[in-house]
């Protein structure tokens, strides 16, 4: 890290913050108290001339991010999606860096498909236009295929990216290590394995053929869900810089005005996003991370259509069920076994006092069950669970960040779609389907079944296991600790027979 040069760029960022207008925006939808607008003010003001000016027809905020970089427009991105944070204003602004920032020039991408395919865009395009829309990481293009005439998106990335995002993570690393010195008590947030997570997460939007992939295995994953679609993707025409899927017809899930003139019932799309986002999350493991109304389109029929699949969650089958039972257990305002469950999967430590922690979620969910569906948060329970999470010395987790993140998000546009929808009532069916699945006696067949199909590898190693298990207890017995070593011998060997049943019981399955 360059600690001279990343301490210039947190003060720019400030310097630009102030510059552009967007301090006082940002501070205004935050309410924040007069002792952080008083600092803000006495850091950022003398600095001013330090920052960027940006393009002036912009709103302030969007103006400032923009200006910053990507790794910026990025968190404008998520931000333009909580209008119950920011305000509907302050969202509204920001929606524009969700598809609608400048574009790149077209000699640029023209450049980089001819680099891509080694062959001249002609042969490959019979139409190419310009820019439909332009984000952080890429811009889109529509054209038409010479081999078959069909119409396909081409997203080619912004030259030079990859070395900008460098840029702003250098500058974040170097920040999360200063409050990791400052703070000590901000350890346990993890900032700088937070920090190693969103580049992971960025960096892999930097290589279209990783995003290809995954589009490929998230169509196969969701190919049976009912008004859902996505775009096919064209292997021969994608490649690092340039990726080449069906053109997706529809109306942005931004767009209200257009939704209702077009008959679209958007309480349900709503509630059918939510319910869809779940059921990847927790039936899958695998889900579109990134779900703000950009890379999202209604079509015709009502199909919910997604697109842009740069940034993909993951979560292991154990991580799945622990969160489904905390968010069954609020569901169910069963504050005492949520605890447990945290518990159980060590994310509070073991010293502290699990009946005042289920009296600290407690206070938690009761206030939000006695709002209205406007004031229903996740937003709001997640910063209620932070509170929580620091009384009880949690750290953060970081497998989870990107989950949490995109409920929040997907959050949000369900609550852009129809105000009032209950994200209690639409996840209960999800949820409670998936814990009959995943922790009941059919669960518990499948995961035994499971494990005797792993033990069943060790098949034909069995004999030589035995023979050595017992040669070696064996000899050790013979040094004077005969009991104890007899009773490892017969561990083993009780160890080698259940890899013994377990290899019968998978073969016999396959019968």
């Amino acid at each position: 890290m360059r600690g001279p040069h990343n301490i210039f760029r947190l003060i720019r960022t400030g310097a630009t913050l102030e510059r552009t207008g967007a301090m006082n925006v940002i501070l205004d939808a935050y309410s924040a108290p007069w002792g952080v607008r008083f600092g803000a003010k006495v850091l950022g003001w003398p600095f001013q001339w330090l920052g960027y000016k940006g393009d002036p027809s912009m709103p302030p905020a969007t103006r400032a991010l923009t200006a910053l970089g990507p790794a910026y427009i990025k968190f404008g991105q998520i931000l333009s999606t909580r209008p119950d944070v920011v305000g509907d204003e302050l969202a509204i602004q920001m929606r524009v860096l969700q598809d609608k920032l400048p574009a790149f020039p077209m000699e640029d991408a023209e450049r980089m498909i001819e680099a891509e395919f080694e062959q001249p865009l002609n042969a490959v395009f019979s139409e190419f236009s310009a820019p439909v829309a332009a984000a952080s990481i890429a811009q889109v293009h529509r054209g038409k295929l010479v081999s078959d005439g069909s119409d396909v998106a081409i997203k080619v990335l912004r030259p030079g990216i990859e070395k900008a995002f460098r840029r702003d993570i250098d500058a974040f690393y170097f920040a999360a290590r200063m409050i990791e010195i400052l703070a000590p008590g901000a350890r346990r947030l993890r900032p700088l394995d937070v920090i190693a997570h969103f580049e992971g997460v960025v960096m892999g939007e930097l290589d279209l053929r990783l995003e290809s992939s995954a589009a490929s295995e998230f169509a196969s994953n969701t190919e049976s869900d009912k008004g859902f679609q996505l775009p096919r993707i064209n292997w021969s025409l994608s490649g690092k810089n340039v990726m080449t899927m069906d053109w997706a017809e529809g109306i942005s899930a931004g767009d209200n005005t257009a939704l209702d003139a077009a008959g679209h019932n958007r309480k349900e799309i709503g509630e059918r996003l939510l319910q869809l986002f779940l059921s990847h999350a927790l039936r899958d493991g695998f889900f579109h991370a990134d779900l703000h109304q950009g890379n999202i389109k209604v079509a015709a029929n009502g199909n919910i259509i997604a697109y842009d699949f740069g940034i993909m969650g993951r979560i292991d089958e154990y991580t799945r069920r622990v969160y489904a039972e905390i968010l069954f257990g609020f569901i169910r305002r069963d504050y005492r076994r949520v605890a447990e469950v945290h518990f159980e999967a060590g994310y509070v430590p073991a010293d502290k006092d699990i009946d005042e922690f289920a009296r600290a979620l407690r206070a938690v969910g009761e206030p939000i069950f006695g709002m209205d569906a406007t004031q229903i948060s996740m937003g709001r329970v997640l910063t209620y669970l932070f509170g929580v999470t620091e009384q009880f010395g949690m750290e953060t987790r970081t497998e989870l960040i990107l989950l949490q993140r995109t409920m929040v998000v997907v959050e949000g546009v369900a609550r852009s779609l129809h105000p009032q929808i209950n994200i209690w009532e639409v996840a209960h069916p999800i949820v409670e389907e998936y814990i009959k699945q995943s922790i009941g006696p059919k669960a518990l067949l499948n995961d035994l079944l499971k494990t005797a199909r792993v033990l069943s590898r060790f098949g034909p190693k069995l004999p030589e296991m035995a023979e050595a298990a017992l040669i070696r207890t064996y000899n050790t017995s013979q040094q004077g600790s005969a009991v104890r070593d007899f009773k490892k011998g017969w561990i083993l060997l009780a160890i080698i027979g259940a890899a013994t049943f377990g290899w019968v019981a998978a073969h016999l399955t396959q019968i």
